[in-house]
């Protein structure tokens, strides 16, 4: 179980970096693309998608703002199931890791 924690803390330090690096929320959905709340007007994100309208409101509902808290409570849950017994914290780890199955060095016997 160890190296499926040390992979998967990898995993949430390299999305917790992409965010803080991206242009903080919110971002809103607009017909041209997705704009920040950053002091400008201008789209920094656009789509000629079919599903445009759809696009734009799926990656603005998930910016970087809303990313940061979901990997904070991840890691909070991943602390706690730590101090559980190793059975417990495997049916919380395996879970966790699953939205990472297609990254380097996922394992299937991760699977849940």
């Amino acid at each position: 179980m160890d190296d499926l924690v040390q992979w998967l803390g990898c995993r949430l330090e390299e999305d917790e970096r992409i965010a803080e690096a991206a242009t903080p929320g919110p971002w809103h959905a607009r017909e041209d693309g997705v704009a920040a709340e950053d002091g400008e007007s201008r789209p920094f994100a656009h789509t000629d998608s079919r599903l445009g309208g759809v696009d734009c409101e799926h990656i603005a509902e998930h910016d970087p703002t809303r990313v940061l808290d979901e990997l904070t409570a991840e890691t909070k849950l991943m602390a706690w199931a730590l101090k559980e017994p190793p059975a417990t914290a495997e049916k919380v780890l395996r879970p966790l890791s699953e939205p990472y199955a297609n990254r380097p060095g996922y394992r299937d016997e991760w699977r849940p």
